[in-house]
């Protein structure tokens, strides 16, 4: 899957500047809100992620009409937005169990680069003119079906042990999402607001001719300490700031309701 991000590095320096510039600056701005005030604001999270994923399920499922692919994408979010619990803890599950299989990947992948170094029809150095938008589409859209091929045929190399330690993780969190309700949550808006600013850098990095997927591929290790750190610190931010807001605000309304009252009774008392 290496080779494929490599040559999408590459291949982008002829994007359309309006595909690589606009998703940049909205995965940054999400993943900022998301990173340090989704708990915050869980319904209107909960009803773009499940409109997003929704659209993506129906834009496959219906042929690509676009109609279908809308109606869907809003049944989704609205289910989602009933169902919120359920949905941020499969939610999280679900990026427990992306995570997991990425950093247990890293072997297979290194294999695949070393296996499988080949050119495609769009790597060509002589060919240096700016791709159209409608041609954008069109090699964002390969290289997915690339990477898809990559994950599956990854997934079929790796041995049962590392099936069950991807299992374990998604049980894991679905478990925590009926006992740990609040840290599950903070956890997967942090990752969520996390992995949307690295792709919105990378993206908006792509733009400026930089190699950020070259460098990140060769410094894994501290990318990954800065990717870890910034969900800790993401969840913790979200528990103790979001909490506060929402939670100790209501006792001290109910406090100041329930004086006024008292005094309401003392003054009925005195008069009478």
């Amino acid at each position: 899957m290496l080779d494929i991000a490599l040559n999408f590095e590459q291949v982008s320096a002829r994007f359309n500047p309006a595909v690589l510039v606009g998703s940049g600056l909205v995965c940054v701005v999400f993943g900022l809100f998301i990173w340090l005030g989704g708990l915050g604001y869980r319904r209107i999270l909960v009803a773009v992620a499940g409109a997003f994923s929704g659209g993506i399920c129906g834009f496959f499922m219906t042929g690509r009409n676009v109609v279908l692919t809308a109606f869907v994408a809003l049944t989704a979010g609205a289910v989602a937005v009933v169902f919120e619990k359920i949905f941020i803890t499969l939610l999280a599950a679900g990026l427990a169990v992306a995570f997991g299989f990425a950093i247990l990947a890293g072997p297979y992948i290194t294999e695949q680069v070393a296996d499988a170094k080949k050119a495609t029809e769009y790597q060509t150095s002589s060919d240096t003119e700016p791709l159209s938008l409608s041609r954008t589409g069109k090699v964002i859209k390969d290289h997915a079906a690339d990477f898809t091929d990559g994950v599956k045929q990854i997934w079929s190399q790796m041995p049962v042990r590392n099936w069950a330690i991807i299992a374990a993780l998604g049980v894991i969190f679905l478990a925590a999402g009926s006992f740990l309700w609040s840290l599950t949550s903070a956890l997967c808006c942090s990752t969520l607001g996390t992995l949307l600013i690295f792709c919105g850098m990378i993206l908006l990095l792509l733009y400026k001719g930089s190699v950020p997927i070259t460098h990140i591929s060769q410094n894994q290790r501290i990318y990954l300490s800065v990717f870890l750190a910034m969900i800790v610190f993401g969840a913790c931010v979200q528990l103790l700031l979001c909490r506060r807001a929402g939670g100790k605000l209501r006792p001290k309304r109910q406090a100041n309701k329930g004086e006024e009252e008292n005094e309401e009774e003392f003054r009925d008392w005195r008069g009478r």
